[in-house]
């Protein structure tokens, strides 16, 4: 006798590598982001988010991108879109920083990285101005359906 296969709840993690960062509203940013991925046509799988400082975010894109620069994310992809499974890895230090440049909420801002990573992990680049154009507009779309309220965590040293 076969059994039928029970499917896995959607799973998107959130955690932190050598900084403290509890995100708030947790369970609201998770919905949100299933919505942008079933939005976008996907199918979610494991997706964990790492929140880090810069140094960390730094040593990894040294160690698997080759780029000696700093950045706000990077993710990693483990299945081929529809399918949305990954990893992305995000610097707090980066995004408090942009929040202040761009004159918007720390909250805001990592909202925007969130769902840029999702974005990749659903096939959409960002190389080409074209993409770039692209991936802003999907960003600019999906923060106007986030129903909030913004993740008001910030890095513990106050970045």
């Amino acid at each position: 006798m076969q059994f039928p296969t029970i499917p896995q709840p959607p799973q998107i993690d959130f955690d932190a590598e050598d900084v403290a960062f509890p995100l708030t509203d947790a369970e609201a940013v998770r919905r949100w982001l299933l919505s942008v991925i079933a939005g976008e046509g996907g199918q979610p799988g494991p997706i964990s988010f790492v929140f880090c400082s810069d140094a960390f975010l730094h040593q990894l894109n040294i160690a698997y991108l080759q780029h000696d620069t700093l950045t706000d994310i990077i993710t990693f992809p483990f299945a081929d879109p529809p399918t949305v499974h990954g990893e992305i890895y995000i610097s707090t230090e980066r995004v408090a920083e942009n929040a202040a440049k761009y004159g918007v909420s720390f909250g805001e801002e990592l909202c925007r990285v969130m769902v840029h990573g999702i974005l990749h992990l659903l096939g959409y680049g960002d190389k080409t101005p074209a993409q770039k154009r692209k991936m802003r507009d999907k960003e600019s779309e999906w923060l106007e359906r986030y129903a909030g309220p913004w993740p008001e965590s910030q890095p513990a040293d106050g970045h």
